[in-house]
């Protein structure tokens, strides 16, 4: 009997890793879909930035090479409580209640710029990044019509193609737990960052880490990250 041959890897892949739980998932997911992975993470001045030191734990497990580019534009923009010590997490954004006080405006355009750039200088033609549009804070750079603009407008501009994947654009929590399981990293997870506080460990009371706790809670699967 003939056995089904596994569907070959593609070329190579930038994964956006921020070291959290969603970010961290979607790098492994790239591992398996990808020839070559490579990985960035960006400072940017973040209240969590505890973060980072997750992001290069992560990028040691995956055995990918790790860039951490420098972004020193928001030092000016103190309008999110992830820029602000002194704005509470959980509020309303000031200048658009619609929004939570941890929106940082332009973030994801700003990175994923930045992120194409790096691979164009390394032959590298697809970007991953780990947003979703379900289980999230109502970020309008989160959602599947900007990164379809996103990557026309890159494309556009890098003078070829840049094609951006969002494994997870459709799953709430829940399933991003259950698709780490999958691809046997769940114990991985406990290496992420998620709260907002910057803590070593999570608050419980932000808007992070309430989603994180409802999306392990409905899987059925303790948190690796507070199982003690």
């Amino acid at each position: 009997m003939k056995t089904k041959n596994k569907k070959p890897k593609r070329g190579k892949a930038l994964v956006l890793l921020s070291g959290g739980q969603d970010s961290s998932t979607a790098l492994f997911w790239a591992k398996k879909k990808f020839r070559k992975v490579e990985a960035v993470s960006f400072d940017y001045g973040q209240r969590h930035k505890i973060e980072l030191k997750s992001a290069k734990k992560t990028a040691k497990l995956g055995h990918v090479r790790h860039t951490v580019v420098p972004v020193k534009e928001y030092k000016k923009i103190r309008n999110s409580s992830l820029l602000n010590r002194s704005i509470k997490p959980g509020t309303k954004h000031k200048l658009d209640r619609r929004l939570p006080s941890s929106f940082v405006p332009g973030r994801n355009i700003l990175f994923l710029t930045a992120a194409a750039a790096l691979a164009y200088s390394r032959g590298i033609k697809n970007l991953v990044i780990g947003v979703s549009q379900v289980d999230y804070s109502g970020y309008p750079d989160c959602r599947q019509g900007f990164i379809r603009s996103m990557s026309k407008s890159l494309s556009l501009g890098m003078g070829r193609p840049v094609k951006i994947h969002t494994p997870l654009i459709k799953k709430d929590k829940k399933s991003v737990v259950l698709m780490a399981k999958k691809l046997g990293v769940l114990e991985y997870m406990k290496y992420t960052h998620t709260c907002y506080m910057g803590g070593k460990k999570p608050c419980g009371k932000c808007p992070a880490c309430v989603l994180r706790a409802k999306g392990f809670k409905q899987a059925g699967i303790k948190d690796p990250l507070t199982a003690v």
